[in-house]
């Protein structure tokens, strides 16, 4: 139970106050606080007549140069004008900023005896040039240097606040006025010596009686406040050491105290506070007000409260005050702001909800968004949509410019869809560089359709990140709910058919989920299906088209090409089933399937005769893929450098460390590794440094360039110029014509590939040529 209520005069309660630990005793800390009001009273008062000094010291100074104009050179006035100015500003700027410090209570005013040396300081800088003067001085000037320096002992009055700063700044200028009399006293008057020595006399004792005056009525003004400080450490002290800030309330409710801080969190004065109702003070809370009305003692009370800061969260706890007589008095109780723990309580919800890197929603909170937006949707009869989004060209981004840039481009593209989406929907981040948009009200077709074109523009714009621009594209898929699918699940499962439908016409496009994508769907689910029955029925078949030497055109090897010969489809194109394989894992058994058949076909072959297989990146994702070549080519009793591996540059795009260290792996085997269609790619040139190619393939669509384009053959002439110094071979590949193969072997071309010397072809026609060039060898 609390007792009586505490006020800002002094502590009220029957319970004794410890001061904190490091004061030994209530006599030594309100001691020291005195000091310290004391101090700080001196500087605010020095404060106050820092201008008075500054200004007095410049006039006179000015008076004084004038004065000394003709008997002291300008090379002595001007610099010493210049050490006045900037010592009584630096004086002006300290004092003013001291003054300034102590109105706080953690102010510490400079030590005495460095004030004493500043008053000295200033006082000798002013007094060094005028006593010199005065020396050599007529009578004339001696006396308007006089006269200044005596206005100077007078203006020692801005330091009445530091007695003994100030008899320091009036004993230097009487000392300096001395020295200046008695080595100039020839030419001076006896009498006036005197007067200006009496002036002197005269203005010490005032000042002095002055400044003893000040200072003593700072004291007592330093005590008073230092008693009135140790109040408020007391109660601070109290309320610090309790469980947050008190209050109290009569029988009423109205407010009899309540703490500093509360006042403070409100935005209120006390006296805007005291006597009112407390439930209306706090906003009106009818949860406390049946609390209060109920009487009977309450904790952990919670309400959001309403204040210029913002919006605040405070826990109330209270017992009723019961006086001798049994009669209910009013509560009195303890509060705590708790806004912190409720921010970290919703923190934690965000982190559990939000994508970390854009700050949008991540996929399980965009699966909650779309089903309450879907579920509305059922029950209002308005559709409802959800846009799947996925950035184009955004790979090559990681790989070139780092996954710092990356980040910062996912960043930027999260900004962009939120500011052009609004308050339509909800933007999530599904996960790599994939994002979603619900949309609760998708009634308008045109909007939705508008609403793509809009965020397909805004993120094709360049970012600019630390002077780089980097481009990127978007592709967008969306369905609507419950049109196209009555579940989340099914939602997402048509967005999704959307989205690739998207990708597959070109990029940069939006597609709307319709049956006729439900067909091709079903389509690919089948060609998956009958693609696994076919690598174990035989269905698939290796065609190898010949590798021909520039030099003499004899056949050095064959590129091995899969097909797949379909019961019921017919020839199903590479292009076809490749992609199809890689997306659903079947890459890694029609992969080692093609291994097996090249070694093979290589070991019924002469040793001369190489045969190259084509590499997909998701091969290389796996570390077993060098024991899969090793044992192939060990069961065959193959050598290793008879066979090549053609990689393009689209590997290095994903896991560039796992896919070089498997391709290092698979050098160290003797296995040749090519570079398959060089140039048409993203970073080739960033690679060729890996130690790890042995050969470079040029495309075909640069050798047909080349009969026209003197540019292309300049980019011909490079490769081979980089090959070799890189001691790489150089393949054309589409070789169709003799004016082709004439070009390319002029242009440094070691090998030639193409229909010119025969197209694929199977693998007995392929022994047949084999067979034919190794007898004409022999003739």
């Amino acid at each position: 139970m609390y007792h009586a209520p505490l006020s800002a005069d002094a502590p009220q309660n029957d319970a004794p106050v410890e001061l904190p630990e490091e004061d030994i005793g209530y006599e030594d800390g309100n001691e020291r606080l005195r000091e310290a009001h004391l101090r700080n009273g001196q500087a605010q008062v020095t404060a106050l007549f820092a201008p008075y000094l500054a200004l007095s010291g410049l006039g006179t100074a000015l008076l004084a140069a004038w004065a000394m104009f003709g008997h002291a050179g300008l090379q002595l006035i001007i610099p010493w004008m210049a050490l006045v100015c900037f010592a009584h500003w630096m004086t002006y700027r300290r004092a003013a900023d001291a003054g300034t410090a102590a109105g706080s209570r953690s102010a510490r005013a400079p030590a005495e005896w460095r004030r004493i040396a500043e008053a000295v300081g200033l006082a000798i800088a002013w007094c060094s040039l005028p006593t010199y003067a005065f020396v050599t001085a007529d009578g004339p000037v001696q006396v308007v240097i006089g006269g200044a320096m005596g206005a100077m002992i007078v203006a020692g009055l801005a330091l009445v606040a530091l007695p003994r700063a100030a008899l320091a700044w009036i004993a230097t200028f009487t000392l300096a006025l001395c020295i200046a009399n008695f080595f100039g006293s020839p030419s001076l008057d006896p009498k006036l010596a005197a007067a200006i020595i009496g002036l002197a006399a005269i203005t010490i004792f005032g000042i002095g009686r002055l400044t003893r005056w000040t200072y003593s009525q700072l004291g007592d003004t330093a005590k008073v406040r230092a008693q009135a400080e140790s109040v408020r450490l007391l109660l601070r002290e109290y309320e610090h050491r309790g469980v947050g800030w008190l209050w109290q309330v009569d029988s009423e409710n109205r407010v009899v105290y309540i703490s500093s801080r509360m006042t403070a969190l409100l935005g209120r004065s006390t006296s805007q506070l005291i006597g009112h109702s407390l439930p209306a003070s706090l906003g009106g809370n009818s949860a406390l007000g049946r609390t209060l009305l109920a009487r009977q003692p309450f904790a952990n009370l919670e309400m959001e409260l309403k204040t210029r800061r913002g919006s605040r969260w405070v826990s109330l706890a209270g017992d009723p005050i019961i006086d001798m007589a049994g009669a209910f008095q009013g509560f009195r109780g303890v509060g705590s702001d708790i806004t912190e723990v409720r921010k970290t309580q919703e923190r934690l919800t965000n982190l559990a909800n939000m994508d970390v890197l854009s700050g949008l929603p991540n996929r399980g909170r965009v699966r909650q968004l779309l089903g309450e937006a879907l579920s509305t949707a059922q029950s209002t009869n308005v559709p409802c949509a959800i846009m799947f989004l996925d950035l184009d060209g955004f790979k090559p981004v990681n790989d070139t410019f780092g996954h710092p840039k990356g980040d910062a481009v996912l960043k930027g593209v999260a900004q962009r869809l939120v500011k052009e989406v609004g308050d339509a929907g909800h933007v999530g981040r599904m996960g790599g560089d994939e994002f979603a948009i619900v949309i609760k009200d998708a009634q308008g077709r045109k909007v939705i359709e508008n609403l793509a074109a809009r965020l397909i523009e805004s993120v094709a714009r360049p970012y600019h990140i630390d002077k780089v621009e980097i481009r990127i594209g978007v592709s967008i898929g969306c369905a609507f709910g419950p049109i196209d699918g009555q579940s989340v699940d099914d939602l997402i499962q048509k967005a999704d058919m959307a989205l690739y439908q998207a990708k597959n016409e070109g990029r940069g496009t939006c597609c709307y989920f319709n049956d006729d994508m439900r067909s091709v769907a079903e389509h690919r689910m089948r060609l998956e299906q009958d693609l696994s029955h076919a690598i174990g029925n035989g269905q698939l078949r290796l065609l190898y088209q010949p590798l021909i030497n520039a030099s003499d055109q004899t056949l050095v090897g064959f590129e091995a090409l899969i097909r797949w010969h379909h019961p019921t489809r017919g020839i199903v194109p590479p292009n076809d089933f490749i992609p199809l394989a890689e997306e659903t894992g079947l890459i890694m058994q029609l992969g080692d399937w093609v291994i097996e058949e090249a070694c093979r076909a290589a070991a019924t072959w002469p040793d001369n005769i190489t045969v190259a297989i084509n590499i997909s990146a998701r091969q290389l994702v796996l570390p077993a893929l060098p024991a899969t070549v090793n044992a192939s080519l060990s069961k065959h009793r193959v050598r290793a450098n008879r066979l090549e591996l053609e990689v393009t540059e689209t590997v290095f795009l994903e896991d560039t460390a796992g896919s070089l260290d498997v391709l290092k792996r698979l050098r160290a085997l003797g296995v040749g590794i090519a570079l398959d269609d060089f140039g048409t790619g993203y970073s080739s040139l960033g690679y060729l440094n890996k130690a790890v190619f042995h050969k470079l393939k040029i495309d075909g669509s640069f050798v047909r360039e080349a009969g026209t384009n003197k540019e292309t053959v300049a980019i011909i002439q490079s490769i081979v110029q980089l090959a070799k110094s890189f001691r790489m071979t150089v393949t054309a590949e589409g070789v169709e014509t003799a004016d082709d193969f004439t070009r390319m072997r002029d242009l440094g071309c070691h090998q030639i590939q193409g229909y010119l010397f025969g197209r694929p072809m199977s693998f007995e026609r392929a022994s047949e040529l084999v067979h034919g060039a190794t007898r004409r060898m022999s003739a």
